[in-house]
């Protein structure tokens, strides 16, 4: 009897395929520092062997992905053909905050603008909630 061999490839190389980071020295870079989970398994190593059927966690900004591998993909194709990779299982991203300023403005900020936009990021990142 002969087994069906699982088609594999690097999680680096995948990452990148599927367009979450954009280039795979980024993707090796963020699963070397141990910010990837396959099947919710911390992974340290670039080159570990991913398939169909496999569950990714990861951080992209302040959003944390949840996907499953559907295809390994031959190539880095456009955003529509990566899209058919994987199914998304992760929350919606998050709604912008409307009480964080919005800066219309072009170009550096004032310090006006940097000390409203650092106001805001204080209150998104403190866990107790409080104001500083």
């Amino acid at each position: 009897m002969t087994e069906a061999v699982r088609e594999t490839i690097r999680l680096d190389k995948w990452l990148w395929q599927a367009r979450f980071f954009k280039s795979r020295g980024i993707a090796a870079e963020r699963v070397s520092s141990g910010k990837v989970r396959v099947n919710s398994q911390p992974v340290s190593k670039p080159s570990r062997n991913v398939g169909e059927g496999d569950v990714l966690t990861f951080a992209q900004g302040r959003w944390v992905r949840v996907v499953r591998i559907v295809a390994c993909g031959d190539r880095r194709g456009p955003a529509p053909e990566a899209r058919l990779l994987y199914d998304d299982l992760s929350d919606p991203p998050p709604k912008p905050d409307p009480a964080a300023p919005v800066n219309d403005r072009k170009g550096r900020p004032t310090g006006r603008d940097r000390r409203r936009l650092d106001a805001a990021d204080r209150r998104l990142n403190d866990p107790l909630g409080r104001d500083s």
